[in-house]
């Protein structure tokens, strides 16, 4: 017989013993049903366990770290956040109180399949998917996304540093001109004074102008692109859009690009950078990250 059922047909006989107290004797319930008096007794004085009790402040601290998440971190990154904190349960415990509370983590959206895309004829692909990389400011990668809201598209440009995965420039707008593009790594340079950085693109229309490569030249930046049609070239930003829609924007269609604007706004330089827990980084933030790397 197993843990669990002995441990519920005890309870059930407590139960039974206190029912009929008033009509037979403690002791004498106990020899018939062949359970001790002392467990008993035990029961009357603190019917709930201490793991249950346990559980219960658990709970409380899970659902703090899932709320404060927006309901994006699953048990591995609130058992992070419980152990930042201090806590020595085990990230198997947060997963099963999880569970049995229905706290669960969104899902992201199904992932595109393409085809082998042919390689750039103007610019070679000099990243190669080497997403992991050793230092700051070694490569970049940039990308466009769009928001949608009742006035129309709101189009996301970033730029991220694979090193952290730090979003180190973005920049947003009504339209999707080559300007958009220029004002995200525009931001990154100020940040970041790169000296030759690579910065890694898709083949969008944005990164193959004449004015792409002359900024990319005045700035120091060294500029890759992927082949045609194949988002795997590019998959870490892909990633972040893919985070920022599940975890932010959640398919919702907003009111107007200023609230858009606002929303990204916070979840890039509030909650992302700062705050987010990414499991490439070992279950830190980037920020976090970049702070635990700097020479002492």
């Amino acid at each position: 017989m197993s843990t669990k059922v002995s441990a519920g047909r005890v309870r059930s006989t407590d139960e039974f013993i206190k029912a009929n107290r008033d009509t037979f004797s403690v002791q004498a319930m106990c020899r018939v049903l062949g359970v001790a008096s002392s467990g008993y007794y035990e029961w009357v004085t603190h019917p709930i366990s201490n793991r249950a009790q346990e559980d219960a402040r658990l709970l409380r601290l899970i659902r703090a770290s899932f709320t404060a998440s927006q309901g994006i971190y699953g048990a591995p990154r609130v058992f992070l956040d419980l152990r930042e904190a201090g806590e020595t349960c085990s990230k198997h415990r947060v997963a099963r109180l999880m569970r049995v509370n229905h706290l669960r983590a969104l899902h992201g959206y199904r992932t595109r399949r393409w085809s082998v895309g042919k390689p750039s004829v103007l610019i070679p692909n000099l990243l190669q998917r080497q997403f992991t990389v050793t230092q700051r400011n070694k490569a970049w990668v940039t990308d466009i996304t769009y928001i949608r809201t009742w006035q129309g598209w709101l189009y996301l440009a970033v730029v991220m540093d694979p090193f952290s995965r730090k979003i180190v420039g973005w920049s947003a707008g009504p339209t999707i001109h080559r300007e958009l593009v220029l004002d995200a790594v525009l931001m990154a340079v100020r940040r970041r004074r790169p000296r030759g950085t690579m910065i890694h693109s898709d083949q969008g229309t944005q990164y193959g102008s004449d004015a792409w490569r002359r900024f990319c030249r005045s700035n120091h930046l060294e500029p890759s692109m992927s082949r045609k049609g194949n988002c795997w070239d590019n998959a870490v930003a892909d990633s972040f859009f893919s985070s920022v829609k599940k975890e932010r924007i959640k398919k919702q269609i907003y009111k107007n690009r200023e609230l858009a604007l606002n929303d990204v706004a916070d979840y890039i330089d509030r909650f992302y950078n700062r705050i987010r827990r990414h499991s490439h980084l070992g279950g830190v933030s980037p920020e976090q990250f970049e702070a635990a790397q700097k020479p002492r």
